[in-house]
């Protein structure tokens, strides 16, 4: 099945700045192969369900192991069956709509 995510994943007990963790995390991200796109608040992931979920599970681990004691994470899950949608097929869309 297809999926796409919306994934924060927050290291906690490592400081303010915490880019060197999403860093890490974009590269898991890369390593798998997946489709995505990093925002200001998270990352929008597409792919194979088990495909992106391992990588959410990578994401924890390369954290965990660069020293983050305790990690939240928010995750918004989107599913079709109708037909295949893309992350950029969901933007054009709202675009082909603007005034």
């Amino acid at each position: 099945m297809k999926v796409i995510i919306d994934l924060c994943v927050v290291p906690m007990g490592v400081g303010v700045s915490v880019s060197q963790y999403v860093a890490e995390c974009q590269k898991v991200l890369q390593e798998a192969g997946l489709k995505h796109q990093l925002h200001a608040y998270g990352t929008n992931i597409e792919g194979d369900w088990d495909d992106v979920f391992a990588a959410v599970k990578e994401c924890h681990t390369r954290v965990h192991a660069m020293g983050a004691p305790r990690i939240t994470t928010s995750i918004k899950v989107g599913t079709r069956t109708d037909r295949d949608q893309s992350m950029q097929d969901k933007i054009d869309s709202v675009k082909g709509n603007d005034a």
